[in-house]
């Protein structure tokens, strides 16, 4: 099974989230099928990008968003 999950790039104490596609059972930063966004917490106000076709295109094949990823989808109105 597909997850659309976070996994976590940058230095101690500065993390970048990219926002991709794995299998479920792989590690946070293990292989990905495919990156469809960014997330940057620490600008004020954080910044998020979404290749919202993409997404669509993943969620109709299956693929299940984990709770962050889609709070972020809702607050973008892509799901």
């Amino acid at each position: 099974m597909l997850a659309i999950r976070l996994a976590r790039f940058g230095k101690k104490k500065q993390p970048f989230y990219r926002i991709v596609v794995l299998d479920k059972r792989k590690p946070r930063n293990g292989r990905t099928v495919e990156v469809v966004g960014t997330y940057d917490p620490l600008k004020k106000p954080a910044i998020i990008v979404l290749d919202a076709d993409r997404v669509k295109y993943w969620l109709s094949v299956g693929a299940q968003p984990s709770d962050t990823v889609r709070s972020f989808l809702t607050a973008r109105k892509i799901a």
